[in-house]
């Protein structure tokens, strides 16, 4: 069986939000009152202006998190565990009802296409009371895999 090489691949933004857009498994990073760490796993999307977005509720910890600290770090994930991973850091928002139902309907395209009733989707965001977090990207790391080095292969 071949072994997998370790690969890290520096990209532009362009081909950052490209790689983003397909991948829809993350870790969120946010910073607890006490200066800890804390991790969510998420569903997320990228928006029209190159956010990652992650739908949430109001009282959720990342949402708390969030808005008293608002930089942010994730690690999006392939679907494959041993697949290609990046992290990135930005600075977040929150918007909650009812600024929060168009940002979600993108963030539903983003991830599942079109949505046979959009009328009823938006009424169920504001029935769940959602809100959104959006991640404006301001660094990010190679796109990486794991494996052996290069000269073990």
């Amino acid at each position: 069986m071949p072994r997998s090489i370790a690969t890290n691949e520096t990209v532009d933004r362009a081909a950052l939000v490209e790689f983003l857009s397909t991948r829809h498994r993350a870790i969120l990073l946010t910073t607890k009152a006490d200066g800890g760490p804390q991790l969510s796993p998420v569903t997320c999307g990228v928006d029209a202006e190159g956010r990652l977005v992650v739908s949430t509720y109001p009282k959720r910890a990342k949402v708390v998190n969030v808005k008293r600290n608002p930089k942010v770090s994730a690690c999006i994930l392939s679907d494959e565990w041993n697949d290609q991973w990046v992290q990135l850091n930005g600075t977040a928002e929150v918007l909650d009802i009812p600024d929060s139902v168009e940002p979600l309907v993108e963030y539903f395209r983003a991830i599942s296409g079109e949505h046979p009733d959009w009328d009823e989707y938006r009424e169920a965001m504001v029935k769940q009371g959602k809100s959104i977090i959006r991640v404006t990207i301001e660094s990010w790391g190679p796109i990486a895999k794991g494996g052996f080095p290069a000269e073990l292969a």
